[in-house]
Parts: C-alpha cells; structure tokens; sequence
C-alpha cells in the first residue's frame, strides 16, 4: 500500500498492510529549512534529519484550516485591528474590538527561538466583556471559501499522505478568550451567559463547516476544543452541555459528505469516552496515558476500539528524554495496545512535537527508532 491509501483504509475500518506512522504537526511539507524568517525554527540544521525522515518514511498527514478569505470566522471579524511589532526580538500582536464606544483588547508574543504562540493578555477579563461582546450583531459569515490550501498541500502530497482539515469547536472559540481560571469560572457558575457566548460562535462554526464539507468531501478533519471541558477543569455534564451539544452537528455535516471526524483532547479521558463516542466521530488523539491522561490506550482499545479510530499514545516529554532503549518499550507497548483485538484502526502518533530551535540528538533517535519497528511489523 502506498501512504495515502494505508490513512484513508484505516480510517475507514479496513484492513492494512501496517499501522501508519505520524508524527503529528511535523510532515516534512511545512517545515521550510531555506526560509530566512528569524521566527522559523527549522533552519536550525539539528532538525534537517528529521525532516528528511519525516517526507520519506511517515504517513503523512497535513493540517490545513477552514479558513474564508484567509481568516478564521470570526463574529467580531468586522470590528477588529490588529497591530504587529517586534520589541526586545519578539513578534508581538495586538488585537483591539471596537464595539461602541468600549475597546477589547488581547496581546500575543512570539519568541524567535520557540514555534509558538504565548497569549500575554486575552480578549475577555470578565463577566461585564461577555456581554459587551454578546453586543455584536449574530451574523452569518459570509467570507468567501479559501480552499487553495488543501488542494495545494495534497497535490504537492501525492500518494505519501493526506491533508486533514482543521478547525476549532465553539468551546474553544469562546473559552481561548479568557485566561483559563477565569474561563473555569464562568463556565460553571454563568451558564446561561457562556451559552449564549456558544452559540453565537456555533452559527458561524457550522455554517463554515458545511460550506467546506460540501466542497471538500471525504476529508479528514480534526475538531480541538473539547479538552477545555474535560475533567478536571468541569464535570462531565458540562462537556455534554458545551461540547456534545455544539460538535455532534459538525461531525454530522462532515460525514453527511463522507469526510471523517477525528476529536482532539488531551487529559482525562475516561469519564468523557461515552460523550465523545456520542458525537458520532470516528478517530480520537492522543489518548494520553497515566500520569498526563487517566486512561490506558488498550482500555479505549477494548471499549471504543469498534467505533473510534485511535491516534496516540506516545509523550512528547518520552520523545525528548528517554532513552532509545526504553522509549522503544514504550512504542511497542502503543503498538500491541493500539491494535489489538477487533477495530477500527490505529496510527501510532505522539501528543506534540519539539517545538524549540535546537533538536536533540536524543529526540531524533527516537523519531527514527518509531520508524523502525513500525516498519519491522
């Protein structure tokens, strides 16, 4: 089997020659060595190898967003700017919501030597920002579909692999916008409030969602937000409320055009398994184990293993300080876990990626070690 053909067999329940092999947000596709911008991490040469290996041995899978006129729906699209700087060498965005005659305002920083984004202030402080922004009129988006990424990205593919099309719920929408304690907060003791707060970015979500599931049909599509509502940041009738609720009709239109729907949540998973399984998605990542996760991957196996496809279970932290010794029991224990007994499928897969400039030696030997014995199967 090639690339392509071993993801998409497995995400439909069929049988393959192997587990495919993915290393997440790494694809060998956007990680660009020669691009001189002070702010990418992989013109360090450390992670020239890795690359290398990810292009020609993993199963590729490329993230790709839902995006319309090159932005993410956003409510407040038509009422924002935004400022970027560079102060003290690091990338700094302000974003400002006009609403009347009251200002919004959030800060983000980017280092040059970590591939990430750090959120210094966020957009709402408390409950009298919810409803200023609850002022903003309900509007459908009507921003054009920017499918160009997708296509791109898959006919630069071929047959080593497939584009996932990512996208946010509308609890992680509405929940990114407090700092997390504040957000726990208010969605335990204001949930009326942060429900109107949901709905308002569930309109616009699933509008997005239909437009590009009709047009892209029989993707794959990753949802992230649902680990928000997990255990034990709220109880589990709080991820029905805030997730069951606004996922289960994205997940229906995605399948309605025969794309698959893959649930992202980090954490606790065992007192939520039932609710994601009721969304109706058919894959689930990362699975953590003990100690980041409560759950053991052969007890998902077991369980859910006929309704969901399993993406997991190996820690980054694994990847980055174990040895090859050791971190090889660890796949291969991810491996017997992940397939066995009767299923929908697995993919061996880690939780994240290094995301500093300087790869260690230790990490890449073990990116190399998954391979070989994914390959000795």
């Amino acid at each position: 089997m090639n690339r392509r053909e071993r993801l998409m067999a497995t995400l439909r329940g069929e049988p393959v020659d192997r587990p495919p092999v993915s290393f997440y947000e790494l694809n060998g596709l956007d990680e660009d060595v020669s691009d001189p911008d002070p702010f990418n991490i992989y013109t360090d040469p450390s992670w020239k190898p890795l690359i290398e290996l990810t292009t020609e041995k993993t199963d590729r899978i490329v993230m790709r967003k839902a995006t319309f006129n090159g932005v993410l729906p956003d409510p407040a699209v038509s009422l924002t700017t935004s400022e970027t700087f560079l102060k003290d060498g690091s990338l700094f965005t302000v974003r400002t919501v006009n609403i009347g005659s009251r200002k919004l305002h959030s800060r983000t920083r980017r280092d040059p030597d970590v591939n990430t984004v750090w959120t210094e202030e966020h957009l709402l402080k408390d409950v009298d920002d919810i409803k200023l922004f609850l002022e903003i009129p309900q509007q459908e988006f009507v921003g054009n579909p920017d499918f160009d990424g997708v296509l791109i990205a898959e006919k630069k593919l071929g047959d080593t692999g497939i584009v996932m099309i990512d996208t946010p719920d509308p609890l992680c929408m509405a929940a990114s916008m407090f700092d997390m304690g504040t957000y726990t907060v208010i969605a335990m003791t204001e949930p009326e409030l942060f429900g109107r707060l949901l709905e308002k970015y569930a309109a616009i979500i699933l509008s997005a969602t239909e437009k590009f599931s009709r047009a892209l049909p029989g993707r794959l599509w990753r949802i992230y937000g649902p680990e928000y509502a997990a255990p034990p940041y709220l109880p589990p009738r709080l991820f029905r409320e805030y997730v069951v609720h606004y996922d289960k009709p994205m997940i229906d239109v995605i399948h309605r055009h025969g794309g698959f729907a893959r649930i992202h949540s980090h954490g606790r998973l065992k007192a939520i398994l039932d609710d994601i399984v009721s969304t109706g998605a058919v894959a689930l990542d990362p699975v953590e184990p003990p100690p980041q996760g409560d759950v053991e991957l052969k007890y998902v196996r077991e369980k859910y293993g006929q309704e969901l496809v399993l993406f997991g279970n190996l820690e980054i932290s694994d990847i980055e300080i174990l040895s090859q010794d050791s971190f090889a029991e660890k796949v291969r224990m991810a491996i017997e876990e992940g397939m066995k007994g009767a299923g929908r499928g697995f993919v061996l897969m880690p939780s994240a990626c290094p995301y500093g400039r300087k790869l260690s030696q230790k990490a890449l030997k073990n990116y190399e070690k998954m391979v070989d014995i994914i390959e000795a199967i």
